[in-house]
């Protein structure tokens, strides 16, 4: 897998472990999706249901469920807070996180919680690239 045809917006942070993004907006929200590589290694999502509006989700924890063509997965949050709102795109277009992860594709956006807490466990900018290469690489050793 060649990660230089993916895409990882420099704006974004990262939860390199569960491959989501959140993007943290002009009024203090996040808005979260799933990264190009979490696409690549699940392949084509048949259906996204986040949680609920109001739902108050903790950082790694779920956000929302795909379906794959084989699997349901768990899609975690990359930042901890409540769900201020859903993607309403994705009940009819499920393909825009495939096409636009980064932008229609989103799945929520949140509240935050405790962002400086987050943070921790977060990655952006340069170092992006080479943590998600050793993450696919670990992906493939699995059995």
């Amino acid at each position: 897998m060649n990660l230089h045809e993916l895409s990882f917006p420099a704006d974004l942070y990262y939860l390199v472990e569960h491959d989501v993004w959140a993007r943290l907006e002009d009024d203090g929200t996040a808005t979260v999706g799933i990264t190009s590589l979490g696409i690549k290694l699940s392949g084509e999502i048949y259906m996204c249901r986040a949680k609920p509006v109001g739902a108050v989700i903790e950082q790694g924890r779920a956000v929302a469920v795909v379906e794959l063509a084989k699997a349901i997965v768990s899609v975690k949050s990359a930042v901890s807070g409540t769900v201020l709102a859903l993607n309403p795109r994705l009940d009819d277009a499920p393909q825009l996180v495939h096409t636009d992860p980064y932008g229609e594709g989103w799945i929520a956006r949140l509240a935050l919680a405790d962002f400086e807490r987050d943070r921790a466990q977060l990655v952006r900018g340069e170092g992006v690239l080479s943590l998600m290469a050793r993450h696919a690489e670990a992906f493939r050793e699995l059995p």
